[in-house]
């Protein structure tokens, strides 16, 4: 089910709590999903905050795969590469500079709650991070 977007610095500075096996957090994913795949034409991946929801899960558009993967808990444990980027939100107004990394490597679980550990590259790395920015609170 597409839900409303959450539009408030206030809720979306606050850290998400972990992600679990339970029937909510995995509704929580599908209706990310498919709030993702109503914006697609200008957002590519979502935070669970993003729809009103305080849980560590998010969903991209993997460039390798073409499709949407969602991530449980998501923690980068590496990054190589630093650069300037500029971005924008459908939770927030206007264009924002940050710092990015070219590659990175998480680890996250799956809607079983098996853990996985993979490496991204490039815009996917990119989007990754933004998105778990959102659930650690921070804003761009």
């Amino acid at each position: 089910m597409q839900r409303p977007i959450m539009t408030s610095p206030s809720f979306l500075r606050i850290p998400s709590a972990p992600a679990t096996a339970s029937e909510a957090d995995l509704a929580v994913a599908r209706d990310l999903a498919d709030t993702l795949a109503a914006h697609a034409e200008a957002c590519v991946g979502m935070a669970a905050n993003m729809i009103g929801v305080s849980k560590r899960i998010i969903v991209f558009a993997d460039e390798a795969t073409g499709r949407a993967m969602t991530m449980f808990n998501p923690v980068i444990i590496a990054k190589a590469e630093p650069y300037g980027a500029e971005e924008g939100c459908l939770s927030l107004d206007g264009m924002r500079e940050t710092t990015r990394y070219r590659r990175i490597t998480v680890t996250y679980q799956d809607r079983r709650m098996r853990e996985h550990t993979a490496k991204f590259e490039g815009f996917t790395a990119q989007i990754i991070q933004h998105e778990v920015d959102h659930c650690d609170g921070v804003l761009i």
